[in-house]
C-alpha cells in the first residue's frame, strides 16, 4: 500500500496556464467543435460531490 495516496475527499488544486489546458476537438460533418476545459478555483464542491448531486437530482425526477 502506498502511504502517499490521497484518501481524503479534499479537492486537489491543479493550476495550468491557458496553453496547457487540453482542448477537445470533435468534427461532425463539416463542422469542427473545439471545447476548452475550465475548472473554478473557488469551487467548494469536489467533482465526486457534483456527480453525486447530479445523480440524486436525476433519480428524484424519475
Amino acid at each position: 500500500m502506498n502511504t502517499n495516496e490521497n484518501t481524503t475527499n479534499s479537492p486537489i488544486q491543479i493550476t495550468a496556464t491557458e496553453a496547457e489546458r487540453p482542448d477537445f476537438v470533435k468534427q461532425i460533418g463539416k463542422t469542427t467543435y473545439k471545447v476548452k476545459v475550465h475548472f473554478s478555483t473557488t469551487s467548494k464542491e469536489t467533482m465526486s460531490d457534483k456527480i453525486k448531486r447530479l445523480l440524486r437530482y436525476e433519480v428524484e425526477q424519475m
